[in-house]
């Protein structure tokens, strides 16, 4: 009875490991699990999927994809795309060619400055999207991953309450970039 026990707990923690490990396992996970596996792997926190951000990511998947063209700058600076997300810090991944996301990650994954903004530190949400080109059937992602909303939020009402404007009268900031009210 024990042996067979036994048995059955080994096949059951084979089939979980070979399940957990299996290159399927990643190709069902999602973008925001992926993502988060990475981090984690490399001693950082886990993200969320925010729609915020997933509609940011997704205007500017669209915008490459209608335009056939790798650009971070198609739909607009992406300061002032990000601005809406409330956050302090954000980051822009952007690519082309792949249909899979976890073929885009991975191939972001060993590109030193992609790298950099899948590990940024602080980040705690991520936005992902892909848009087809209808003239060369390219595939276009792009991520934007930002964090430190805590702090933006403190920063927001220290530059509403201090900024003055040229006139000595107080200035409402919707957003503060280096002590620059917009």
């Amino acid at each position: 009875m024990i042996n067979c026990r036994f048995r059955s707990a080994f096949l059951i923690s084979s089939w979980l490991l070979f399940e957990i490990c299996s290159p399927s396992a990643a190709l069902s996970a999602s973008p925001v699990e992926l993502i988060s596996n990475f981090r984690v792997s490399q001693g950082l926190g886990r993200v969320t999927m925010d729609p915020t951000l997933n509609r940011i990511a997704q205007e500017q998947a669209t915008a490459m994809a209608a335009r056939d063209v790798l650009d971070h700058g198609v739909a607009g600076s992406f300061s002032s795309r990000v601005a809406s997300s409330g956050s302090r810090h954000a980051a822009e991944n952007i690519a082309y060619g792949y249909d899979s996301f976890t073929k885009t990650l991975d191939q972001w994954i060993n590109s030193s400055g992609h790298r950099k903004n899948l590990l940024m530190q602080g980040a705690s949400r991520v936005g992902v999207a892909s848009a087809k080109s209808s003239t060369t059937g390219r595939t276009y992602w792009a991520l934007v991953i930002a964090g430190d909303y805590d702090q933006a939020k403190r920063a927001a009402s220290k530059a509403t309450s201090k900024v003055k404007s040229r006139g000595g009268a107080p200035q409402s900031c919707r957003l503060s970039i280096m002590g620059l009210c917009l």
